[in-house]
C-alpha cells in the first residue's frame, strides 16, 4: 500500500474515531439529561398526588382527578395510578384508559424496597414512587410519553450522524490533501536523486529554507554525495596512478627488450640488458604487492583475522626490520611511562597490518632524515594507544598536509627519493580500519612527527 494512502486512511480513521466518540459523548449526554427530566416531572407528579390523596378530608377523588387533568405538564398520554399496603388499587388517572400501565406485586414490592424504581412500559417512561411510611404508605405509578424529548433526541441523533458522515467526507478529502503536501518534499527529493549518475556527481540536491526533517533529510544525502564524489575522485586518481607507475616500468622493459633484438649483441650486452629489465621486474612487483596491500586495507574489518595484539611487541621488532630494507637505517625506541597494566598496551586488530602501518611510517621517517634515524615513542592516555614517530628530515609544507595521504601523492621536496607514494595512505586506511587515526604535524626544515593513535581493547571490551 502506497505511503500516501496509509497516512491519508490513518488520519481518516483517527478522525472518525474521534468523531464517534464524540458524537456518542454528546447522545449519551443528552439521553441521561432527558431520562433525569423525565424522572424528575414524574417523581413531581407522583409525589403531588400522593399529597393530594393523603389529604382525603380536604381533597376528595374528584377533586383530584380533575386536578390531574388540568395540570399543565410537557408530556403526552399521562397516567397516575395509586396502590395502598394490600397492593389494591385505589386512585386511578389517564389522559386515555389504554395508557394505563399494568402494574403487578413485584413491581410495588420493587418501589417499597428502593422508594423510587424507573421502568418503561412500551414507548412511555414510568416511575413507580413509595410515600408514606412502612405500615400505611401508598405507593404512585407515574408514566407519560416524552414526545418533544424523545423528538429533540431524533434530531440530535440525525445531526450527529450527518455531522459524523460529513467529518468522514472531509477528513478523506483533507487526509489526500495533507498526505500529498507531505510527501511532496519526498518526491521531489527522489527525483533529484534519479537524475544524478556518476558522471554527474557534483550536483547537489535544493535544500528549504526550513530547518525540518525534509532539510535534515537533503543535507544528509548532500553529505553522502559529498563522500561518493570524493571517493569517485580517489578513485579516478588513484586508478591513473596506478596505470602510470605500472605502465612506465613496462615501456622501459618493452623498450630495452626491442632495442636488444635488433641485432646480435654479445653475451655482456645481453647481460645488462637483462640486469636493467629485472630492475624493472622488481620495481613492478614491488609496487603490485604494495597495490594488493593498499587494496586489502581499503576493505573492511569482516574479511580480516582479529586478535589482541601487544603494540610494544609490535615496536620491538622494529629495528632489525627496518635494517632489512636498509641497513644504515636506525630507530630509537622509547617506553618511558607505560602503565603497570599490560592490558592498556592490547589492541584489537589484525597484527600483520598493524605492524606493515607503523613499519612504513618508520621507514619513511628513517628515509628523509639525513641521519637516517627515527624516534618511535610508546605512551597510553585515556583508553587509548599512542605512537610516535619523530624524524630531523625535510619536513612538510603545510599547504601539503593535507595531501600526503592521498595516493600516490608526493612533495616536490621528495622527489628525489626512491618510493610511490603508497605508504601513508596505506597506513592511514589500516588504522581507520582499526578505529584509529594518524595525526601529524611537520615544520620545513626541522623535520616531522607522526602520531598514531589506536583505541585500547580495554576500550572496546573485548575481552
Amino acid at each position: 500500500m502506497p505511503v500516501r494512502l496509509r497516512i491519508m486512511l490513518f488520519f481518516c480513521t483517527l478522525a472518525v474515531v474521534l468523531l464517534i466518540l464524540v458524537s456518542g459523548t454528546i447522545y449519551y449526554i443528552s439521553y441521561t439529561n432527558r431520562i433525569s427530566a423525565v424522572k424528575t416531572r414524574l417523581s413531581n407528579r407522583a409525589i403531588t398526588t400522593a399529597r393530594l390523596l393523603s389529604q382525603s378530608e380536604t381533597f376528595n377523588r374528584k377533586l383530584i382527578e380533575k386536578i390531574d387533568e388540568l395540570t399543565a405538564v410537557a408530556l403526552k398520554h399521562k397516567t397516575v395510578q395509586a396502590y395502598d399496603s394490600t397492593d389494591s388499587r385505589i386512585y386511578a388517572f389517564s389522559d386515555n384508559v389504554i395508557d394505563q400501565v399494568p402494574v403487578d406485586a413485584t413491581m410495588l414490592k420493587r418501589a417499597r424496597e428502593y422508594g423510587t424504581y424507573y421502568f418503561s412500559y412500551g414507548n412511555q417512561d414510568a416511575i413507580a414512587y413509595y410515600h408514606g411510611n412502612s405500615s400505611s404508605g401508598i405507593v404512585m405509578i407515574a408514566a407519560a410519553y416524552d414526545e418533544l424529548g424523545k423528538k429533540n433526541l431524533r434530531q440530535l441523533s440525525f445531526i450527529l450522524i450527518i455531522s459524523t458522515l460529513g467529518g468522514v467526507v472531509f477528513s478523506l478529502a483533507t487526509g489526500f490533501y495533507f498526505s500529498r503536501r507531505l510527501l511532496s518534499p519526498i518526491k521531489k527529493i527522489a527525483d533529484e536523486v534519479n537524475e544524478i549518475s556518476a558522471q554527474d556527481l557534483n550536483r547537489r540536491i535544493e535544500t528549504r529554507k526550513i530547518k525540518d526533517e525534509w532539510n535534515y533529510l537533503s543535507d544528509t544525502l548532500n553529505q553522502l554525495l559529498n563522500r561518493l564524489q570524493d571517493s569517485f575522485e580517489t578513485q579516478r586518481r588513484f586508478i591513473s596512478n596506478a596505470s602510470h607507475e605500472l605502465s612506465t616500468p613496462l615501456t622501459s622493459m618493452s623498450s630495452q627488450l626491442q632495442v636488444a633484438l635488433q641485432k646480435d649483441r654479445n653475451s655482456e650486452e645481453y647481460r645488462k640488458v637483462m640486469q636493467s629489465v629485472y630492475q624493472d621486474v622488481q620495481h613492478m612487483s614491488s609496487l603490485t604487492k604494495t597495490l594488493l596491500e593498499f587494496a586489502k586495507a581499503s576493505g573492511n574489518t569482516g574479511g580480516l583475522e582479529l586478535n589482541l595484539v601487544r603494540i610494544d611487541e609490535i615496536l620491538l621488532r622494529m629495528p632489525s626490520e627496518v635494517q632489512k630494507v636498509n641497513a644504515t637505517y636506525s630507530i630509537s625506541l622509547s617506553f618511558e611511562g607505560l602503565p603497570e597494566e599490560e592490558n592498556k598496551l592490547l589492541v584489537f586488530g589484525n597484527e600483520d597490518l598493524l605492524f606493515t602501518a607503523v613499519k612504513n611510517i618508520v621507514i619513511n621517517a628513517c628515509k628523509y632524515s639525513p641521519q637516517h634515524q627515527a624516534i618511535v615513542a610508546l605512551k597510553s592516555e585515556d583508553n587509548e594507544v599512542l605512537i610516535t614517530v619523530e624524524d630531523q628530515g625535510v619536513g612538510i609544507p603545510e599547504k601539503s598536509l593535507e595531501n600526503i595521504f592521498e595516493p600516490f601523492y608526493r612533495i616536490e621536496e621528495a622527489r628525489d627519493f626512491e618510493g610511490f607514494g603508497l605508504g601513508l595512505p596505506l597506513a592511514r586506511r589500516i588504522m581507520r580500519l582499526h578505529k584509529g587515526d594518524i595525526i601529524v604535524s611537520s615544520q620545513v626544515g626541522v623535520g616531522s612527527t607522526f602520531t598514531i593513535i589506536l583505541p585500547a581493547a580495554a576500550a572496546l571490551k573485548v575481552f
